[in-house]
């Protein structure tokens, strides 16, 4: 099975009204409608325009008529009158115009005036009352229901979104505290430590079995110190410095430092670099990290033998880096918190990794996503923009 991830910044939007559909619309309640209420349009459909018309239409017609039989059979005093009446007819047509336009038309208008300007107020739990004529007017009140119930869904789901946030939010805040404490509390004697170990191993023979144990002692000192500093950058994230500079130049120190970790293993790391690829505006030694984060990751999932590829290019306005591994994949349980803090398949570790790589992209206004096939493997894309937007400055 495929699956795909992606994370990028948080992007809102306001949603459009979808066309009005008579068998899936709601009421304003967010409910569907009953069997009892339920609008049917099997009445003969008639737009606005000619019902305002009719009236005048039909009065107009019968003046007219009047007029020519005045003309023709009428005596001179006669005629007078009927012209008379025929003016006070033109009079009520006007009146009749008037009061169809009235109901027809500004009286929905003003009434959707008042329910705009409470949405725009915030009350979304309005519903306008000519949402059931058979015409344009209908159509203009039921679309306007539609959007209130999907701005009521919408809000709902954006709240979710913030408690989310906000919980996500007080977690770094304690991680950063931890974070600080294990620094002071561990870093200094752990340099002590490395530095009697350094002594030590100076001072054993060659030839003597203990040498072995010092190297072990001091890449354990190296594990430690790493997984404290990836800490320290979760807890206390710095914004990037940003320069431009060759982008292949960065990734290819990641790969050359990569392929030192698996000297002793039966996996090759594939480089594509991509000529005349234009400079980037990022922070090379922030990206370094996300891309040694990903080689070291992809490393990690491969039993035996296999091949990490990793390709750059460009795709639209952005950078492109490519890192495909042939390694077990990510099941569907996984798929869910592979960016999540401290979460780990590994037993050794630390569920930083993927974590702190999402965050320096965000930083860097970029995207990085993933697809994977379980036993077939998984490939990263990072995206970095070839300009780094401005950031605002500080009002004085």
């Amino acid at each position: 099975m495929t699956h795909t991830a992606k994370s990028t910044g948080y992007v809102s939007g306001i949603l459009a009204a979808e066309p009005w559909d008579p068998g899936t619309a709601s009421t304003g309640t967010g409910a569907s409608l009953s069997p009892a209420k339920e609008f049917t349009l099997d009445r003969v459909r008639v737009n606005w325009q000619i019902k305002a018309l009719l009236p005048v239409i039909f009065v107009l017609g019968v003046g007219l008529l009047l007029l020519m039989v005045a003309t023709i059979t009428i005596q001179a005093p006669e005629r007078h009158l009927v012209l008379m009446l025929a003016a006070d007819g033109a009079i009520i047509v006007c009146g009749v115009s008037i009061g169809a336009v009235a109901y027809l038309i500004r009286g929905p208008m003003l009434e959707l005036q008042k329910k705009v300007a409470l949405v725009s107020q915030g009350n979304l739990d309005v519903t306008v009352s000519f949402a059931e004529r058979n015409d344009d007017i209908g159509d203009l009140g039921r679309n306007f229901n539609h959007m209130t119930q999907q701005l009521r869904e919408s809000q709902k789901e954006i709240e979710r979104m913030h408690r989310t946030q906000m919980s996500r939010a007080e977690h770094l805040a304690t991680l950063g505290e931890l974070a600080t404490g294990l620094a002071h509390e561990i870093r200094n004697p752990l340099a002590g430590i490395a530095g009697v170990i350094e002594i030590i191993g100076r001072d054993l023979p060659v030839t003597s079995p203990a040498r072995d144990m010092v190297k072990d002692v001091r890449l354990e000192i190296n594990q430690i110190n790493r997984i404290l500093t990836e800490l320290l950058e979760t807890a206390r994230p710095h914004p990037p410095r940003m320069m431009r500079s060759n982008l292949n130049t960065t990734v290819e120190h990641a790969v050359m430092l990569a392929r030192q970790q698996v000297l002793s293993q039966p996996i090759t790391i594939e480089l594509q670099k991509a000529s005349g690829l234009a400079e980037v505006e990022h922070d090379s030694d922030r990206i370094h990290q996300v891309l040694l984060n990903l080689l070291l990751n992809a490393v990690q999932a491969m039993d035996g033998a296999g091949n990490v590829r990793v390709e750059i290019g460009s795709k639209d306005q952005y950078a492109r880096i490519m890192v495909s591994d042939t390694g077990r994949g990510i099941s569907a349980e996984q798929f869910a918190h592979i960016w999540r803090p401290f979460y780990t398949t590994r037993g050794n570790g630390t569920g930083l990794g993927l974590s702190l790589a999402r965050r320096i992209v965000e930083d860097h206004h970029g995207q990085i996503s993933v697809a994977s096939v379980v036993g077939q493997g998984s490939t990263f894309e990072v995206l970095l923009p070839f300009n780094a937007p401005a950031v605002p400055s500080p009002a004085s």
